[in-house]
């Protein structure tokens, strides 16, 4: 299995992990037998990064990671993430110290493990400064709590904030063809400061995949419903695009989401992504695009047909997007 380094002289982890939320919700019915199967494949094949959080679920996708991992804790880099609030409805996100503490307590109980590897906040609370969040997860390092600390959806000057209270060894924020504000100057402050870049969603909440062709193929519970991109004519635009990239992909000899991958790859060694699936199949395909090679030709090529801001549709709701914007 190849691998990457998360940030200058951080971890070493396989160069694509494996995003485990859509194994408990948002994506239409799941099994658990099946995501337990597809975990366990995914460490016999090296894929040694996987990442939850404690929303996931809420709290069950820990408790499912955390049952896969029995006998098996030596060989993966854990990362889960806290911050979101579904118990409070005065708060959407919550940075508060004190909540940084009972927030990885329970996750490590959920979890079943001493210590918890790369340890995120999942948004940047508006209401409290980021040093005394940051504070208080440099604390959890000290007590031998959490290995290494990351933030999710911050921007160049919250990760600057953040990084002089503590080493931040990755930032994790959606990237991918379609959705590319990272390139907004989070990517370059990322390895301006050595810091790793953690793409979630890389295929596009599977749109890049090919194999979406209409609204209908979602379940009545699929978030994608909702999701601005998979509706209406912006569902038909971002679908043209995606013929665009099912044709470069055949004649390259590789899939869609293969290339998507391979795309995301290309864009710098810091680079790790995590695209999530529960099935065993599509973790082979995704792990295939680490054998697809993109020359300076070919990425211009699909720069061509998928320039930056060309897709339909914003990627979140308009409530989400604020807190995304940390």
């Amino acid at each position: 299995m190849q691998t990457r380094t998360l940030g200058r002289d951080g971890p070493t982890v396989s160069a694509l992990g494996l995003g485990c939320m859509g194994m408990s919700e948002h994506y239409g019915a799941h099994d658990d037998s099946e995501s337990i199967a597809t975990l366990h494949h995914a460490l016999e094949r090296g894929v040694n990064f996987l990442d939850t959080a404690d929303i996931y679920g809420p709290y069950t996708n820990e408790e499912l990671v955390g049952r896969a991992l029995r006998g098996r804790r030596d060989a993966v880099f854990l990362a889960t993430k806290f911050g979101f609030v579904r118990d409070n409805p005065a708060r959407t996100v919550d940075g508060r110290p004190e909540r940084v503490r009972e927030a990885c307590e329970a996750s490590l109980q959920r979890l079943q493990v001493a210590h918890i590897d790369l340890y995120y906040l999942h948004r940047v609370d508006p209401g409290v400064p980021i040093e005394d969040t940051v504070g208080a997860m440099a604390q959890l390092v000290r007590a031998g709590k959490v290995r290494h600390l990351g933030l999710s959806e911050a921007s160049p000057q919250t990760l600057e904030r953040a990084h002089r209270v503590h080493r931040i060894t990755a930032l994790q924020s959606e990237y991918s063809l379609w959705t590319r504000d990272p390139e907004d100057g989070v990517l370059e402050s990322c390895e301006r400061l050595g810091i790793g870049f953690v793409p979630y969603s890389p295929l596009g909440r599977g749109f890049l995949t090919g194999t979406i062709k209409s609204p209908g193929d979602f379940a009545s519970d699929d978030y994608r419903r909702t999701n601005p991109r998979f509706q209406g004519e912006n569902f038909t635009r971002n679908l043209a695009l995606v013929d665009e990239v099912r044709s470069l992909a055949k004649s390259k000899g590789c899939s869609a989401a293969q290339l998507a991958l391979a795309w995301v790859l290309a864009q710098g060694e810091h680079i790790v992504p995590i695209p999530g699936t529960r099935r065993v199949r599509n973790l082979e395909e995704n792990l295939g695009a680490l054998e697809v090679r993109l020359d300076a030709e070919e990425l211009a090529a699909i720069e061509t047909v998928f320039p930056a801001g060309i897709a339909a549709g914003a990627r979140y709701s308009e409530a989400m997007l604020r807190l995304s914007r940390g």
